[in-house]
């Protein structure tokens, strides 16, 4: 969740890895329409360069996203499955973190969906990566629905996503700050309903 930081060019990275930290932070800041000349201003990569390592910016793009999304997943779930947490707990957690992502300085939403709906082509390999990624937070609010004794936990974990992803896109847009708490009470009520413990 955390915002993509500026690639340092100044640094031991290698190219690959310039490329991938300037797309992941122009991507998100700037939307994936950058063209490739900045994408490789910002790298301190040549063209030339870039097109040796990706076919294209689209590569680039799909490998950015799918690099993050190690990171992405740690900073929005409890550490270690083994961690004492209820599932309830676990699941209020990725809301309280969503809020916490929120509130950070040049916070633009989930990458994952803005990617998503940007492309608007399922077909995308970086399409293919976000949709990925959406579908393993969903199974992740299943297993701990399921865990959590929720009758159904399939739909509980449907209902969770567009709770998440609309407050992630509304405070991404700053229509909303997310700091009142309102999507966690949201998927607090959810739980209660669905009987999660």
């Amino acid at each position: 969740m955390s915002t993509p930081r500026a690639a340092s060019t100044t640094g031991k990275a290698s190219p690959r890895d310039r490329l991938l930290d300037a797309g992941a932070h122009l991507f998100y800041r700037d939307g994936v329409s950058i063209g490739v000349e900045a994408l490789c201003r910002a790298a301190g990569v040549s063209k030339r360069s870039m097109y040796q390592l990706f076919g294209s910016k689209d590569e680039v793009l799909a490998a950015s996203l799918e690099r993050r999304l190690p990171g992405y997943e740690a900073r929005l779930v409890v550490p270690d499955p083994r961690d004492a947490a209820a599932p309830r707990e676990r699941i209020l957690h990725v809301f309280e973190r969503l809020a916490q992502a929120a509130a950070e300085p040049g916070y633009r939403g989930c990458p994952y969906l803005a990617a998503l709906v940007e492309l608007k082509d399922p077909g995308h390999e970086a399409s293919r990566v976000a949709q990925g990624a959406k579908e393993r937070l969903g199974e992740w609010f299943r297993a701990q629905a399921e865990h959590g004794g929720a009758a159904d936990p399939v739909r509980l974990a449907r209902q969770l996503m567009p709770v998440f992803d609309g407050a992630a896109a509304r405070s991404g847009a700053r229509l909303d700050t997310l700091s009142d708490g309102l999507a966690a009470a949201t998927a607090a009520t959810l739980l209660d309903a669905a009987g999660v413990r």
